[in-house]
């Protein structure tokens, strides 16, 4: 399940902006070819062949993306937040136009592939004093070693009366978290990027200081756990640090809301890719066993050891007693997937129970003499129940 954000709408005006120390990167980035302005790897490329430095390659994809990207806000009413990450990328970067998540996803996906580790970070913010009704999304990226914050939506302009105006707000660029926690809340408090978090209730009420009689958080070393983590645990990990923070508006409630169900839906996701692999099994398996009626059915003939036709019937004997021993492991599942897993459980009983009668069959041959074994053989049934 992808992740949800909702629009803000932005109304931060900039004055008195001290001259822009990046003059020269920008004026360059104006000069990007257009064929390579159509796709993040293009503008990806012109920065890695004209900025060396971190700071350079940040400063470039920060300037083009909040001067070439218009905040939609025509069409705010019809936008496809079930849109998959690399189709939000691709459709941005061509209409030049979006909102913050879009903003954040190509500001992201350029950082990564010049080479600069960085995450989209979803949360609230207040302006003026006051908490935005709507969420946002913005970034972090770590240059030279260390966290910086980047908001290329508000970097891009302003909206005044529902219409948006271009004007390049340098404020917005790469900001200490202990300054950007003052505007910038996370949902999860991973991503304030703080030794010390701030709580929810803390930032509605503007205590944002450092507090150091607080409980030390080594952010460094939970963000390396974090990214060896599996989806799943990534997102039960974040939903603990959400509820731990407090929910104390509307909007964490969205998102805590969100999060429960993405990770009911990648418990799914991880219990059917089990399921899965237990059919396989059980298809092999059943494979195998017909491969042994069919031996039966031939009369054991061309003739093997008796350790050869005992394996014949114990190896898919093993793979089904596998499947049942993982099949009541997967995991929790929707109920839409309640029928299809109870159905394995049925068949992999009957076929257990047949598999019992041909492994009295193989042990009674294998006490007999040859012309005992010879008065053995009648047909036998084809077993035809893969699991698809």
């Amino acid at each position: 399940m992808k992740r949800l954000f909702l629009l803000l709408f932005f109304t931060v005006y900039s004055f008195g902006q001290p001259k822009n120390p990046y003059a020269l990167v920008d004026a360059k980035m104006d000069k990007i070819p257009k064929d390579l302005s159509t796709s993040t790897t293009g503008i990806a490329d012109y920065i890695n062949a004209n900025f060396a430095s971190e700071n350079g390659k940040t400063r470039a994809v920060f300037y083009w993306t909040a001067s070439n990207i218009r905040y939609d806000i025509e069409n705010v009413e019809t936008i496809d937040y079930k849109e998959i990450s690399q189709d939000k990328i691709k459709n941005t970067v061509l209409s030049k136009k979006g909102v913050c998540i879009h903003y954040a996803e190509v500001f992201n996906d350029i950082l990564k592939k010049v080479g600069i580790k960085s995450y989209i970070v979803s949360g609230y913010t207040k302006q003026n004093g006051k908490i935005d009704v709507l969420s946002h999304a913005w970034c972090a990226a770590r240059i030279d070693a260390v966290w910086w914050f980047f908001d290329p939506t508000w970097g891009a302009g302003y909206v005044d009366k529902r219409k948006f105006f271009k004007k390049m707000n340098n404020l917005q660029y790469k900001v200490l978290p202990s300054q950007y926690i003052a505007t910038h809340m996370p949902f999860d408090y991973l991503w304030q990027f703080l030794n010390f978090p701030i709580t929810n209730q803390e930032f509605m009420d503007g205590n944002t200081q450092l507090n150091k009689t607080k409980p030390h958080f080594d952010f460094a070393s939970q963000m390396e756990d974090y990214d060896k983590m599996s989806d799943l645990d990534k997102a039960r990990t974040s939903l603990i640090r959400m509820e731990k923070n407090g929910v104390k508006n509307k909007l964490i409630q969205e998102m805590v809301f969100f999060k429960k169900s993405e990770i009911d839906a990648l418990q799914n996701n991880e219990a059917m890719a089990r399921l899965n692999a237990i059919n396989d099994d059980y298809n092999q398996a059943i494979t195998l066993l017909n491969d042994f009626i069919y031996y039966r059915n031939n009369r054991f003939m061309p003739i093997l050891p008796d350790e050869a036709i005992k394996a014949m019937i114990e190896t898919p004997n093993q793979k089904i007693m596998d499947c049942q021993n993982r099949i009541y492991t997967i995991g929790k599942y929707n109920d839409s997937n309640v029928a299809n897993v109870k159905s394995l459980k049925i068949v992999i009983i009957d076929i257990l129970k047949q598999i019992e009668i041909h492994e009295k069959f193989v042990n009674d041959y294998l006490s007999k003499s040859k012309s005992g074994r010879k008065a053995m053989f009648n047909k036998v049934t084809f077993f035809g129940m893969p699991i698809r």
